[in-house]
């Protein structure tokens, strides 16, 4: 089992660390600078950075908030909101991010996704899905979790993976903020179908839902807000858990 990974994700808005339930319902959680350099000397094997509302109010993510957070953390750094084309990926690069995450842009115009492959390497474009379960079938939304497409969520992960996606983060809407635990049946089937890592995000509520994203849904790595934001869960005592439940972590 190639070890795996435990992602703080910083949900922001107006310039403030928030978290929702369900993509809606948003309450503050912190200053996004200080809670980055936290969670990086805590031993978080990456962190992402989410501008949330980038997308919907059709504007640029917030630059200089991500080289305020970029030079205080020392772990890899993946940013997403109102990416649209390639000069947002090189600013954002520039300004201090890993890689970055792309999601409405990408089903909207799914070349942009080889477009950044190929300039700047697969290992840099992170695929977000954002998608629900609508009478059986999983279901991918744009904006923000706003508009329902038409495209699957298997077929879609599968498509953006063939454009050169280095990565999927999948969230689910319906478990977002829920803590009833990860998707674990739609992860397998996108773990068992791709060949490039998945991220698990929505749902965590214990350390055991940690565990049961990686035995179960097979994940490579899982993300998650509030149960670090609000001092429900430290990344120190999960890792060391995960590791007591023989998991390579």
């Amino acid at each position: 089992m190639s070890a795996k990974k435990i992602i703080p994700c910083l949900d922001v808005k107006d310039g403030k660390t928030v978290k929702g339930i369900n993509f809606v319902n948003f309450k503050h959680a912190g200053d996004p600078v200080e809670m980055g350099k936290q969670y990086s000397d805590q031993g978080a094997d990456e962190l992402v950075f989410l501008d949330i509302t980038a997308t919907y109010e059709g504007r640029k993510t917030f630059i200089d908030l991500v080289k305020r957070v970029a030079a205080n953390i020392n772990i890899p750094f993946t940013v997403g909101g109102g990416i649209g084309e390639l000069t947002d990926v090189e600013a954002l690069l520039n300004a201090g991010a890993n890689k970055v995450s792309i999601n409405s842009a990408a089903i909207r115009n799914p070349a942009l996704i080889e477009e950044v492959a190929n300039r700047f390497g697969s290992q840099v474009c992170v695929v977000a899905i954002d998608g629900d379960l609508i009478n059986d079938q999983w279901i991918c939304y744009l904006d923000g979790g706003r508009t329902p497409t038409e495209k699957g969520l298997f077929s879609w992960a599968k498509e953006a993976e063939s454009r050169g996606a280095g990565e999927i983060l999948f969230t689910s809407i319906k478990h977002d903020g829920m803590k009833t635990g990860y998707p674990n049946e739609a992860l397998y089937i996108l773990s068992d179908s791709l060949n490039i890592p998945v991220i698990a995000s929505g749902g965590a509520g214990k350390k055991e839902d940690f565990r049961d994203a990686f035995i179960e849904g097979k994940v490579d790595a899982a993300l998650a807000a509030s149960v670090f934001h609000f001092g429900e869960i430290s990344i120190p005592e999960l890792k060391l858990y995960l590791k007591n439940e023989g998991i390579n972590i």
